[in-house]
């Protein structure tokens, strides 16, 4: 009996051991601290507005005194999370810059949260819902228009991952109604997996800033993928040739500028821009070094997302892009 209950303790303590193993690996690999609230001078509000029968949520942050006809800065959520945790995955980089800079910034929820975008896999339209995402983004901005008075000719769109995705949506949907998109850790899809329409008239301005490291969506081109396991979104574009097409839509025939900075130990960032008389431009920005995720220093990204650089400043970035289409 003695026996039995020993092989019984030490069979407990193996599966204790291995438990408490696992899960300290599994905190390794996806644990990332919260960054510190900063001190923003702003107010941050929640709304809602009614896009095909369904009711839509998001949350608007106003620095003070913001002026009549400042930019308003749409920015997207990845898979599976909301505009409250894209707030804490940026380092609420883009609200210190609206505070500097002078403008609105607005988180949308995605139904689910998950975007409908041009990917044909793992196509989220096709539960028979038709979630309008493109029509409820719009609205969004025009209902922001119309009640804080920005500026219809300065409206931006960024996001990361799956928003990533949306964001390269809304430049071929809707280009009458954003100046210039913003795409992070997202690669155009593969023509075979491609279920959007271009409107016709060419795209606004489009940056594309990719990870070299990123374990999801590969840089150089493929299927998207964790691990070939999880998240399947199907075959992508490689980042250069993601470039390239926005620049053929837009005409841009001319040999892109190159240009090299190293940011870190390890870490340098090839700038590639597309760009010609017209007022587009099409830009990527190559972390060599990077992973999955808006690059900042203000917060480490989950390990298992790749190497998280603290350089380039992702939101410093991509503002500044966007500040300079005029």
């Amino acid at each position: 009996m003695r026996r039995v209950l020993r092989f019984f303790l030490w069979g407990f303590i193996v599966v204790v051991a291995l438990g408490v193993g696992l899960g300290a690996l599994f905190g390794y690999f996806v644990y990332s601290p919260a960054p510190d609230l900063p001190r923003l001078s702003g107010t941050l509000s929640k709304g809602t507005i009614t896009v095909g029968g369904m009711t839509r949520t998001y949350r608007t942050y106003v620095p003070r005194g913001l002026a009549k006809g400042a930019p308003l800065v749409v920015v997207m959520h990845g898979a599976g999370e909301n505009g409250a945790q894209m707030r804490i995955e940026t380092g609420y980089g883009f609200e210190r810059l609206a505070d500097e800079h002078g403008f609105a910034v607005v988180y949308p929820n995605a139904y689910n949260g998950y975007w409908d975008v041009c990917t044909i896999a793992e196509d989220v339209s096709a539960n028979g819902l038709n979630i309008d995402d493109v029509g409820f983004l719009t609205g969004m901005v025009d209902k922001l228009i119309a009640e804080i008075g920005v500026d219809p000719g300065r409206v931006f769109a960024a996001g990361s991952s799956r928003g990533g995705f949306m964001a390269f949506r809304l430049a071929l949907e809707a280009p009458s109604r954003f100046r210039a998109v913003a795409a992070v850790s997202a690669n155009v899809p593969s023509p075979e997996n491609f279920k959007c329409k271009p409107a016709g008239q060419g795209t606004p301005s489009v940056m594309i800033m990719n990870g070299t490291d990123d374990p999801l969506v590969p840089f150089d081109g493929g299927s998207v993928s964790l691990f070939g396991l999880f998240y399947r979104l199907g075959k992508v574009r490689s980042s250069r040739e993601s470039g390239q097409y926005f620049a053929d839509l837009n005409n841009i025939a001319s040999t892109p500028e190159t240009n090299e900075t190293q940011v870190a130990e390890g870490v340098h960032v090839q700038q590639v821009l597309w760009r010609n008389d017209s007022k587009v431009e099409v830009e990527l920005i190559a972390t060599y070094g990077g992973g999955h995720g808006i690059p900042q220093p203000y917060r480490r990204h989950p390990r298992i997302l790749g190497p998280s650089p603290k350089e380039p400043n992702g939101p410093e970035v991509i503002w500044a892009f966007f500040e300079r289409q005029r």
